[in-house]
């Protein structure tokens, strides 16, 4: 027990590494910026009522003192992280005075759906499959999937999203194709409004999936093909273990410790095509927010969910590192 409480202290300490130098390195990318929010509000206000000289001069310090731009890098970033511990990453440029991480929160239940979902699916699917192809591989249905998932798993998520846009869009109009919910129903508990997020969500948890297969396919095949051949394997099946407990408890077990490590290294990926897919299907998440955020020159929301994905992806990757030794109790011991 005492080992595995001090190997879960390292990832922890590991993934608060990671969140520092991750945070801190999108702070100086967005401080050498050229883009001045102060100068994006005062120009978007300007361009809405006429201001004098004197209130623009009084809006540009209140401006300055709000976002701290008029300071030197270091107290910048001492209150970059003073407000971020708080939770508080100064107004939106785009949705001005709405708080940054207010924009943030409405997004991230999107995402994280969609995410979680589509890993979940996408990592069971493709390893039961593969552990199955790999044990049974003269199965004609395995050769199959396996031909379809490979010749998907190269293809670009932003590519595939298109080409289902095209087919459920226009040729096979039977899905909604933009948006996270009808426009006719009222967000609320409701099993209308969960049922038109579920339909929404269809397309862009499908494109993201069907990328995704032929990567665990493949891996767990090749893995189960090399565990097949193993001595323990082969007594087992002398000694007429049932070919279930064979396939469930020798093979796909010892197969899934690699795979759950390719799991923590792959997250990252995920996220940034779950990124791209919301962007093609106008899906309401922090993808899209993203997207709007840089191309309106928004300094807050750009770091706000830079922030929250640097931490959601490290935490992910904590968490699958915590089961490695349900896997295997070997890691206790290091």
């Amino acid at each position: 027990m005492n080992g595995y409480l001090v190997f879960v202290g390292k990832r922890a300490l590991l993934m608060f590494a990671v969140i520092f130098f991750g945070i801190s390195a999108m702070f100086l990318v967005t401080y050498l910026s050229p883009i001045d929010p102060v100068e994006q509000v005062l120009g978007r206000l300007s361009a809405r009522s006429n201001l004098s000289p004197e209130a623009i001069a009084s809006t540009r310090e209140a401006l300055t003192a709000m976002f701290g731009t008029g300071q030197p890098m270091h107290v910048q970033y001492w209150n970059f992280w003073t407000r971020l511990l708080q939770g508080d990453l100064g107004a939106s440029l785009m949705a001005f005075p709405t708080p940054a991480m207010e924009l943030v929160m409405r997004g991230m239940p999107w995402t994280l759906g969609l995410l979680l979902t589509s890993t979940v699916i996408t990592f069971v699917v493709g390893n039961l499959m593969g552990g199955l192809a790999g044990y049974f591989q003269n199965n004609r249905f395995f050769k199959a999937f396996g031909i379809v998932t490979m010749g998907l798993q190269p293809i670009p998520y932003y590519i595939v999203a298109f080409i289902i846009l095209i087919i459920f869009g226009f040729l096979w109009p039977v899905l909604p194709i933009s948006g996270g919910f009808s426009m006719d129903v009222r967000p609320s508990w409701t099993m209308p409004f969960i049922l038109s997020v579920l339909q929404h969500s269809l397309l862009p948890a499908f494109s993201l999936v069907l990328v995704g297969l032929g990567g665990w396919f493949i891996g767990m095949r090749a893995l189960v093909s090399n565990i097949v051949t193993e001595d323990y394997v082969t007594y087992a099946e002398l000694a007429g273990v049932k070919r279930e407990t064979i396939v469930s408890g020798y093979v796909m077990r010892n197969a899934l410790v690699p795979q759950v490590t390719a799991l923590a290294m792959v997250i990252g990926g995920v996220f940034s095509g779950t990124i791209i897919t919301e962007q093609v299907f106008n899906y309401p998440g922090m993808g899209s927010l993203l997207v709007d955020a840089v191309n309106a020159g928004d300094y807050s929301t750009v770091l706000a969910v830079c922030t929250v994905s640097i931490t959601a992806v490290a935490f992910a990757i904590f968490i699958v590192d915590l089961l490695h030794p349900l896997l295997d109790p070997r890691v206790r011991t290091e």
